[in-house]
């Protein structure tokens, strides 16, 4: 029978499960579920054990997971990884192909900075570039709040992986005028930008942020990028 118990998310849902197979599959759950004196000890550190910012569906995708080696994946459950290499593939995937339903998650706005900056590194996003900005706006708007720390700040690597030479030039100089708002795009991306639709994807401007995504719209300026980068 189970040996811990979880409270979880605002519902105080009961999950059940067994210790020795959550610290044995999963770092997270070892830290929490084992004595730094003696790790093996069968005595647990007492419990039930309060996650109330979790998602109840959330975490039982990650302990169906622990258990299975498969997940049964939503919109809502593929943003949070738990520290397991082969579950962010399954995420990362999931969130490849429905990528618009992910972006408006609360699961996708909890989302780490760095985690967040490797989703954007992803050729096969099922979403437009525009999209993407926006999202990671909101995502950063909610962190900076969260976090105490300027939006500019919180921002930093995932802005990085936007590829905003894919928007045309009245999207860019839209963008450039949202962001005089709230600095969220450094003025030297935005000026590379422009650059590479005056030089067409030259000057130094890295050749995958002028690769279009799975779910990059046309647009008339794309036959023009770096053949190298397609």
């Amino acid at each position: 029978s189970h040996d811990v118990t979880f409270v979880v998310g605002r519902e105080k849902q009961q999950v059940f499960a067994h210790r020795c197979v959550l610290a044995c599959r999963c770092q997270a759950f070892r830290g929490m579920l084992t004595s730094n004196e003696d790790p093996l000890s069968s005595v647990p550190p007492q419990g039930p054990f309060i996650l109330g910012n979790v998602q109840p569906e959330v975490f039982l995708a990650v302990i169906e997971f622990l258990y299975t080696n498969s997940v049964t994946l939503n919109s809502h459950t593929a943003a949070v990884t738990y520290g397991q290499a082969d579950l962010q593939k399954h995420c990362l995937a999931f969130i490849e192909m429905h990528s618009q339903a992910v972006l408006q998650t609360r699961g996708f706005h909890e989302l780490s900075d760095t985690v967040l900056a490797r989703v954007l590194r992803s050729d096969h996003l099922a979403a437009d570039e525009l999209d993407l900005v926006q999202a990671v706006r909101e995502w950063a708007h909610v962190s900076s709040a969260v976090l105490e720390r300027p939006v500019p700040e919180v921002a930093a690597l995932p802005v990085q992986e936007l590829r905003l030479p894919l928007l045309a030039p009245n999207e860019l100089a839209m963008l450039e005028s949202q962001n005089q708002h709230d600095l969220l795009i450094p003025v030297d991306s935005i000026a590379a930008a422009w650059r590479s639709h005056a030089l067409r994807c030259g000057s130094g401007m890295p050749s995958h942020l002028c690769r279009p995504r799975q779910g990059t719209r046309p647009r008339n300026h794309h036959r023009h990028l770096d053949p190298q980068s397609k």
